[in-house]
């Protein structure tokens, strides 16, 4: 038994001679390899990282630009029809008044034009009445033009009476 023991003790000390000499040096070059690429991985993706947030913050940024300059935008056009509106009605209200003056305008030349014909009408009437009442012929231009201006100037005075009563 001995001698297995010391042969194994033997056999023992060349495998881990022969691991420690060829094995090991392999497998920690292999084991630093695979660390370096692990931590160059992390550092690639470390670096995508920032990148993509950085990337992600420019995108947001100009997201709320966008938002800001559509809002600034609305509230142009909001202005901008308020406005126009405002122009609309403006211009309807002068319109309007412009066509109401018009038709005021329009109603006085016909009541004055109403009015004069209605002196000459009553002016001849009041003559030929005149006449028959006085007896005295009216023909005269001057005495005819007196007796209607007397007239209306009667007229007028009794208009004037009834609208101060």
């Amino acid at each position: 038994m001995p001698v297995e023991f010391v042969l194994s003790l033997v056999i023992f000390g060349i495998l881990f001679f022969l691991i420690w000499k060829f094995v090991t040096p392999k497998f920690e070059a292999t084991f630093a390899e695979r660390t370096e690429a692990i931590e160059g991985g992390i550092a690639a993706a470390e670096s995508k990282q920032a990148e993509a947030d950085a990337k992600l913050a420019e995108l947001e940024k100009q997201l709320a630009d966008a938002r800001h300059e559509a809002a600034r935008i609305r509230e142009e056009a909001r202005e901008q029809g308020a406005a126009i509106v405002a122009e609309m009605r403006e211009q309807a209200q002068a319109e309007s008044a412009r066509i109401l003056d018009h038709g005021k305008a329009q109603i006085e030349a016909e009541r004055q034009q109403a009015v004069t014909s209605l002196r000459a009408e009553v002016g001849t009437l009041a003559t030929g009445l005149a006449g028959r009442i006085v007896g005295e012929s009216l023909e005269d231009d001057e005495r005819q033009a007196r007796v209607v201006e007397r007239f209306l100037a009667d007229l007028e005075a009794s208009e004037a009476a009834a609208k101060d009563a």
